[in-house]
């Protein structure tokens, strides 16, 4: 999730920090003029209110939930990050088609914010790789595990290859993986370099990989890095008016047509930074009732 200061040499970090790359609380008001600090406020804390309880609400349901089949229960998490995601405030517009559902795929995307999980998981639910300190994040922590996250001890690079031999069995099982190769998070105008070590799982399982971009407007709101507290990011996002994300899904790489992992992530990179976008936009909603999103990811193990 949000970088911090490197404890090791190979540790992947960014140079942003939330003073110069993160909007400050009401800012978005002053640059919108739209309404009064008080209409603003009791805005805000309407969303944090609905967008924490429809958190709560979710982990309170993933116990009998999880006894339902795996299509059901996929596509009331999808349903759900999208109800948690609006709830916060946020704007969606997909673009692109999400891979067939009837097979193995790693998800790899550019990371700016704590918002890109909810995102990719409401089109691309699966196991999400995330440094082990979301673990003790309250309430999100909590449904981070239960979501099946693979924790990573970004400290210690011996863990890395255990993390990616789990990683390929989860693909070699059929199931769906979602990795963020940056290591870390970014501001959004600036991106850092796909790392190669999490595309091994894909050679290793002989899937695709499907990149994914994410794009925020304004981006300064949500993006979540440095050491900007979780308290601060969740009151920035609720604060700013019409925060917008952009989801561009990208054409799925076959892994079989790259030579090794360095070529097979530079690839990735590439598909993530281009500007153009592979199919014209659908809405959260449009995707809701479209045949890839009704199509995606039902077979994949939450």
């Amino acid at each position: 999730m949000n970088g911090t200061t490197a404890l090791s040499p190979w540790l992947p970090t960014a140079p942003c920090t939330p003073g110069h790359c993160a909007a400050h609380p009401g800012s978005a008001h002053r640059r919108s003029g739209a309404e009064t600090d008080r209409a603003g406020a009791v805005r805000a804390v309407v969303r944090l209110i609905a967008g924490l309880g429809t958190v709560l609400l979710g982990l309170l349901l993933a116990p009998p939930a999880g006894l339902l089949p795996t299509a059901t229960r996929l596509t009331l998490v999808r349903f759900w990050m999208r109800a948690v995601v609006r709830a916060f405030g946020v704007h969606v517009r997909y673009e692109g088609a999400a891979a067939p559902a009837d097979g193995p795929l790693l998800v790899v995307a550019n990371h700016v914010s704590w918002l890109d999980i909810p995102l990719i998981a409401a089109v691309l639910p699966g196991r999400t790789v995330a440094k082990s300190e979301v673990r003790r994040w309250p309430v999100l922590g909590t449904l981070a595990a239960l979501g099946g996250t693979l924790f990573i001890d970004r400290e210690g690079i011996m863990a890395l290859p255990g993390t990616v031999r789990t990683m390929a069995g989860v693909l070699a099982g059929g199931g769906r993986v979602v990795v963020f190769p940056e290591g870390s998070t970014w501001c959004g105008r600036e991106r850092g370099r796909f790392r190669p070590a999490t595309f091994q799982a894909a050679l290793d399982a002989g899937c695709a990989v499907q990149p994914v971009r994410i794009d925020y407007r304004p981006t300064d709101a949500a993006a979540y890095v440095g050491a900007d507290p979780l308290g601060s990011s969740l009151w920035r996002v609720v604060t700013t008016r019409r925060l917008t994300a952009v989801v561009r899904l990208r054409e799925p790489l076959p892994g079989a047509l790259y030579p090794d992992r360095r070529a097979l992530a530079a690839a990735a990179q590439r598909a993530v930074a281009s500007d153009s976008a592979n199919l014209p936009s659908l809405s959260v909603h449009q995707r809701s009732r479209s045949r890839s999103a009704s199509a995606s990811s039902a077979r994949t193990p939450a």
